[in-house]
């Protein structure tokens, strides 16, 4: 079997592994193997590198990128920010910059809220139990004297 076979066949177990959003289980990704992936061409690939910071290939010592399967699902959504949901590139980095700043809130994480709001919705919140209390209570009384 010579060179060229091989490579073909390589590449064909490769081609069925990969595809869109077939993400196989490798550490890292050539670009060819991105674009199969993604089905994004190169040249946007290296575009969109220098339009979002979440996207940062490596580079090996041959200066190929090389990109890390988080890169390769930022690279999926913002494929989806773009073609599918609409997104101009401004857009879709500010959206992703905030989802990424966006702290994610975990049970009895302190949420800030303007203390004048904070107030009004406690009042709010006071008035309904209170209101509901009340509901119970003459709900209580009518099946007792039954």
């Amino acid at each position: 079997m010579d060179k060229t076979t091989r490579q073909n066949e390589k590449d064909k177990v490769l081609s069925d592994s990969l595809g869109p959003g077939n993400i196989p289980d490798k550490l890292y990704f050539k670009i060819g193997e991105v674009k199969k992936i993604t089905g994004v061409e190169p040249h946007v690939l290296r575009y969109w590198e220098s339009e979002f910071k979440i996207i940062r290939p490596q580079r090996a010592s041959s200066k190929q990128r090389l990109y890390r399967r988080v890169d390769v699902e930022n690279i999926l959504t913002i494929k989806k920010l773009l073609y599918e949901d609409g997104y101009t590139v401004p857009g879709a980095r500010k959206l992703l910059t905030e989802k990424k700043a966006a702290p994610k809130t975990q049970p009895g994480t302190q949420i800030n809220v303007p203390r004048g709001r904070a107030r009004s919705m406690l009042a709010e919140i006071k008035s309904d139990l209170q209101q509901l209390k009340k509901m119970l209570e003459k709900n209580s009384k009518g099946l007792q004297k039954d």
